[in-house]
Order: C-alpha cells, then structure tokens, then sequence
C-alpha cells in the first residue's frame, strides 16, 4: 500500500512538473508547411500554409458543419487570432500568456480591448437572465447593497429608512451608469486600479523598464480572466459575495507577469488595495458631503 501512495505521489509531481513546463513554454507556431498549392482564389502557386498574394489559408477545401461553425465565429471576431487559446491560457497560464503578447507575440492572441469589451457585453447578458434560472442577478445585486447602505447609515445613529432612501438613489445611479456604459465603465476602473499597482510592479523582472502602456495591457488581460471566472460564477447564480474569490486570483497572473515571488506579489497588492481604499474613503467622504449640501431632505439629523 505504501508503495502504490509513492508511486502515485511520483506520478502527480511528474505531471505537475510538465504542467509546469508547459506554462512557461511559450507557444510554439505550427511548421511551414513543405507542400505546395495552387490558390483557388487568385491561382497563386505556392508553397506554405498561406497564399502570399491573397492570404488565403491552404486548409480550405469542402464545406464541413466545423468550417461552417468557425466562420460564423469569424463573423463575430471570435474565430480569428486564437480567442478559444486566449481563453485558455487566460484560465491555465495567465501572466505567461501576458509576458508572451507583450514581447511579441501579439498575432497568436485575442486583441485585450476586444476580449475585453466582448466580455463585458456578456456579463450583461448573464446578469440579466442569460443563466440556469433565468431570473435577473442585477435586481438582487441593488438589494443587497442597498440593505447595506440602511444598515450602514443606521450604524452610524441615522435613520434606516432614510438611509434606504438615499442608498437608492446613489445605488440606482450607479446601476444606470453601470447599464448604460458598460465598456467606458470597465476601462475606468482598469486605468483606476493599475496606476496604484505600476507603483510597485514596475521593476518587474521580466522586463526592463516596463512602461505604463505596457502594464495596462496586461492588467486589462487580468480584467479579461477575472471576468471569466465571474461569467462563470454568475451563469450559475453563486452569491455575489464569492465573486471577491474571482479578484483575488489577480495575484496570480501578477507573479507569473513579474517574475516576484508569492510573498512579494501578495504583499504589492495588499498595499495597492490599501491606497485604493483610503482614496476610496476620501471619495466616500466627499460624496457624503455632496449629498448632504445637493440632498439635504435625506440628511436631516446632520444638518446645522
């Protein structure tokens, strides 16, 4: 029995460790074909996988349901530039797949802006009844944050009731925002959240004096795997509260893109949260007192 457990346990480290070679691999292109070909586009003789007049692949022959389903993918940017080996190594090797694109290896890859507005536009839909119920997530979403606007308010020596009303008013402005400029909403908060990490991700030790530009891509493809996970997790209505899980595996393409260990990743972005949240309470702070000069009725126990 003892040696079946060391043989097993052999078998996973054996495997693991490929795993692990194959995540840091980067991908590999598929040989120039030897063959030749003759267009039936342009009637190119050729030799390769492509024709260099037209760009037609040499694959295409007859008609097959694979062929048809992958134009139709084509047709919405989703069969073309490996978006189904984006979602994977987005999902399997996140930072090495970012290192990859940023040195390069852009053609092998979804566009990150693309993916990412795709993604967004999806979440939506699943929010909104594209799940196993059917049923709106975005309507309970309002409830429970503005049960915890009242109860926030009530805390703190005010009304609950009156704390409803005003957490329903901010609650509903922010949804509409939300519902209306999905996209312009997503990149806000991609560019709010990655000027506090270039700070201390900046020195990564896989690149040399990596630019700004350059770690907002990669923070955008983050974006893109944590709005998998939350696609995910809503499609089959787990509480929002568990989608916190899906950001905090931001650590994990973090240490993979920058080269740092776990300690080092985790410890830069506890502190990249931590300035996150006291700029966060400052805008707290000054929308209270917005509301109270804009909205005095939902104020009365702190006016003068």
């Amino acid at each position: 029995m003892c040696t079946f457990a060391r043989d097993m346990e052999k078998t996973w480290q054996e495997r693991y460790r490929e795993f692990r070679e194959w995540q840091q691999r980067p991908y590999e292109v598929a040989p120039l074909s030897q063959e030749e070909h003759d267009c039936p586009t342009c009637g190119t003789h050729y030799q390769g996988n492509y024709c260099p007049r037209c760009g037609q692949s040499a694959k295409i022959g007859r008609y097959s349901f694979k062929k048809a389903f992958l134009l139709f993918l084509d047709v919405w940017g989703l069969g073309n530039r490996g978006m189904f080996r984006t979602l994977r190594d987005l999902l399997l090797r996140p930072g090495y797949m970012i290192r990859d694109y940023l040195k390069g290896m852009q053609m092998a890859y979804f566009p990150p802006f693309k993916m990412l507005f795709l993604l967004t536009t999806l979440s939506i839909l699943v929010a909104h009844g594209l799940n196993i119920t059917g049923t709106s997530q975005t309507e309970r979403q309002k409830q429970e944050v503005m049960s915890m606007q009242g109860t926030s308010y009530e805390a703190a020596g005010g009304d609950a009731a009156q704390g409803q009303d005003f957490g329903t008013l901010w609650v509903n402005k922010v949804f509409e925002v939300q519902e209306r400029f999905p996209n312009l909403l997503s990149l806000g908060s991609i560019v709010f959240m990655s000027i506090f990490l270039y700070i201390f991700f900046r020195k990564s030790r896989n690149f040399d004096h990596l630019r700004y530009s350059e770690f907002f891509i990669a923070m955008v493809y983050t974006a893109n795997m944590i709005s998998i996970y939350e696609i995910v997790m809503t499609f089959f209505c787990i509480p929002s509260q568990w989608t916190v899980v899906a950001a905090l595996l931001a650590v994990i393409p973090l240490k993979q893109f920058s080269g740092f260990s776990w300690m080092r990743t985790v410890w830069y972005l506890l502190l990249a949260l931590v300035l996150v949240g006291i700029l966060l309470f400052a805008l707290t702070i000054a929308g209270v007192i917005v509301g109270m000069i804009f909205f005095p009725e939902y104020f009365p126990d702190m006016q003068p």
